[in-house]
């Protein structure tokens, strides 16, 4: 599936961090010691392993920071899948510049490309039961475009970017003001007529309030199978019904198949696995 671009001042305020935290005040020692000013050389990022491959754009921006007249020869997209040993993208220029960008490149590259992997893990696990996966906002501060980008690389589905994206009113909201029903009339009442309004509940008695009172959505956290399968029942199409806590790969399956429309996992984020691509000299 295309995968959305992130834009490019994100990538290249990411990367410009990056790279300083990487080199200190004195750059990279090592490469300064021991290779030749002028040298040039090509390498090749090359996959480890089989999976989804995602971080292609802050991978060469991290290339062109260093080393800025660097060719660079892209062989897949982001939302590909790739197989041990496919050369991801070849690289020539300054070999001490590309061997100072080596491992930000691969870190960007091994962390996206490992939660796409993930994600399409958990979208090949609830296929034909008509559920999405989709990401939360449990990610790395200051990372977010670049783990949402990954899921959606991965297959999954985009949740809200952040907290002015829409309107979710969560259970300390509903706590504050009172009731499901007090808090979704407040919400629509500020609400443009653009903006979504979402509200979680924990107890299946609570969906009826939500419905009734105009949400959009209604968010049923760590509610059991049967509750999941009641609410779909009661809601009859009329909201979208996304299902979140206690996921992981051993239930998703079958919390799809309740037939609730969004499936929410933090994990994709929080506890994907990095992706192993190494850095080959050509």
């Amino acid at each position: 599936m295309p995968v959305n671009p992130i834009p490019r001042y994100l990538v290249s305020e990411a990367v410009t961090r990056a790279l300083a935290e990487d080199q200190g005040g004195r750059g990279d020692v090592t490469a300064l010691a021991c290779i030749p000013a002028k040298a040039e050389s090509k390498f090749y990022f090359v996959s480890r392993q089989d999976g989804m491959f995602c971080g292609m754009q802050p991978a060469l921006e991290a290339v062109w920071q260093m080393d800025p007249e660097a060719l660079v020869s892209p062989q897949v997209e982001d939302g590909r899948k790739v197989t041990k040993g496919d050369v991801l993208a070849s690289v020539t220029g300054n070999a001490r510049a590309l061997l100072s960008a080596e491992r930000i490149a691969l870190n960007f590259m091994g962390r996206m490309s490992g939660i796409a992997s993930f994600t399409r893990q958990y979208v090949d696990a609830v296929a034909g039961t008509g559920a999405r996966i989709a990401h939360t906002r449990k990610t790395t501060p200051g990372f977010r475009a670049f783990e949402l980008q990954a899921v959606q690389a991965g297959g999954g589905a985009l949740h809200r970017y952040g907290l002015d994206d829409a309107i979710l009113i969560k259970d300390n909201h509903v706590a504050v003001c009172g009731g499901v029903a007090q808090a979704v009339k407040a919400a629509k009442d500020s609400a443009g007529h653009m903006t979504r309004v979402a509200v979680e509940v924990d107890r299946l008695d609570q969906l009826g309030d939500a419905i009734a009172a105009g949400a959009e959505s209604v968010l049923l956290d760590n509610f059991s199978l049967d509750d999941l399968r009641g609410a779909v029942a009661q809601a009859k199409g009329k909201v979208t019904l996304e299902a979140s806590g206690g996921v992981n790969l051993d239930t998703v399956r079958g919390i799809a198949e309740t037939g609730v429309d969004i499936i929410s996992v933090g994990a994709l984020t929080h506890s994907a696995p990095n992706f192993d691509i190494g850095l080959d000299e050509g």
